[in-house]
Parts: structure tokens; C-alpha cells; sequence
């Protein structure tokens, strides 16, 4: 496996910008990422529908690029997991992670032993289809790729420093419209439960060595979440960005013909 340069920046104390795949399967959508200056691109398989075939394409569509590809999978059974390992993923974004137990499966299915349980097979896309040394090949997957907890319900929010705490995980991911929900403040965003829960988030991270990371709309809330404690973020997602400055262009467009 090539070197995770967002694992690399993130053991370095740097920051990680990304951003998210919901709508746009196309080859090009990592080449336009990476050309957009963006560190990572997380491929969603829990709210597109998305199959195995389409991320793997779209996956291997950008090989070549420095882009690192993420997928977040439905949820943490370990065919969801090694499945977009296989296929060549560098790192697994699991939804909804509620305590240490389901932690430690994330672990145990991502990586080989006798770190965990993940099966073997090789000269495949997630090794880019060559020869070589296995045992290196599955040293080198143990050690780059990144494994991602969500924490978006109140059972992980309960958990979140056994969770933090687990060796292997990587990042702990508040996916802020679930965890609103689930503390009965929908959307609410600074109401002083969901910035409670921020906190604990972040204070957890810090506490056991591990990246707090976020989703933003805007530069603006970005840069807030950065001065919070958060080291990796993802700009907002295909659908919403493409939809936004179509409508500010056509809205401009539009308000410039009725004063012309």
C-alpha cells in the first residue's frame, strides 16, 4: 500500500482537508478534488445506495493522484469493512459507534494479524494488482490505513473515551446532524448541549492521542472548528457544493438581467 499522506500529516500535527462523495460518481471526481487542493475524498456507501462496484471504480479512478480515498461503509460488520479495504480504500469511516466493543471490531476487520482478523488475498486492486512480498504488503496496510469512529448518537457519546482509547482507531468523526437528533436538539448547533458534546469529543481525542474531525458548510465554521481542537475536516460534500455555486452564478446572472 502507497504511504496514507493523511495518516503522514496527521502524525505530523498538520491539518487534513477534504471533503465528501454523496452524488457524483464520475472518474473525474477525484482528479477534480485533488486538483482543488484537497488531502482526502470520502466516498459515502451510508445514505448514496452506493455498491461495492461503483466505490471501487470511483476508487480506482483515481489512482495516479495524491488524492487519498476514504469510504464510509454502512456499518461495522466486518464484510462491509474488508470489502472496501479490497478494493482498495486507504482508510474506513464507520457510522454510528457506540461503545468500545464495536471499536475494537473496526479494528480487528480492518487490519491483518495478528493485529486483527482481516482476510488475505493478494495481487488485487488494493495492492495495485502486483507481485511482491506479502507479509510486507500486509505490514504496510496495518500500518497506513486509518480507521474512523463516528461519534453521532448518545450511547457514543457516553462511550467516547473508551472509544478514544482503543488502539487502532484513528479518528473519532461527530456527524453533528445524528448526534443533534439524538440529544433531542435537531440542527441545533450551538445550543450549549451540542457544544457539551464537542467538547467532550475533543478533550477525549486529546487526552488518548487521537484526531477530532468535522464536516463544515463554510470556510468560516471551518476555521471555528479548527481553533475547537479539530485536525481534520471535510468541506462540505459534491451535491451541496455544486448546488451552491450554481445557484450563486445563476442567481447573479439572473438579478444582472432584470437591472440591465
Amino acid at each position: 500500500m502507497r504511504t496514507n499522506l493523511v495518516k503522514q500529516a496527521l502524525a505530523q500535527g498538520s491539518t487534513a482537508v477534504g471533503t465528501m462523495a454523496f452524488e457524483f460518481c464520475t472518474p473525474g471526481l477525484a482528479r477534480l478534488a485533488t486538483n482543488a487542493g484537497a488531502d482526502f475524498i470520502i466516498y459515502d456507501m451510508e445514505h448514496t445506495g452506493w455498491s461495492i462496484e461503483t466505490v471501487r471504480d470511483l476508487i480506482a479512478s483515481g489512482d495516479g493522484v495524491p488524492i487519498v480515498p476514504f469510504v464510509r461503509v454502512p456499518a461495522t460488520q466486518y464484510h462491509f469493512i474488508a470489502r472496501v479495504l479490497d478494493v482498495g480504500t486507504m482508510g474506513v469511516m464507520v457510522p454510528m459507534v457506540g461503545d468500545a466493543a464495536q471499536a475494537e471490531m473496526i479494528v480487528q476487520s480492518a487490519r491483518y494479524p495478528p493485529l486483527g482478523q482481516r482476510g488475505a488475498a493478494f495481487h488485487m486492486a488494493h495492492d495495485g494488482y502486483a507481485g511482491g512480498d506479502v507479509l510486507e504488503k500486509m505490514r504496510s496496510a496495518n500500518d497506513e490505513v486509518v480507521l474512523i469512529a463516528q461519534i453521532e448518537n448518545r450511547s457514543g457519546l457516553e462511550n467516547v473515551e473508551r472509544i478514544a482509547a482503543v488502539d487502532g482507531i484513528d479518528i473519532l468523526w461527530i456527524g453533528q446532524f445524528d448526534l443533534s437528533n439524538f440529544l433531542g436538539i435537531p440542527g441545533q448547533f450551538t445550543h450549549p448541549t451540542f457544544l457539551d458534546a464537542v467538547k467532550r469529543v475533543t478533550e477525549a481525542c486529546q487526552r488518548n492521542g487521537k484526531t477530532a474531525a468535522f464536516m463544515v458548510p463554510s470556510v468560516e465554521e471551518g476555521l471555528e472548528r479548527m481553533q475547537q481542537g479539530f485536525r481534520c475536516i471535510a468541506y462540505w460534500g459534491d451535491l451541496w457544493i455544486y448546488q451552491q455555486g450554481l445557484k450563486q452564478g445563476v442567481t447573479a446572472l439572473k438579478n444582472g438581467a432584470r437591472s440591465a
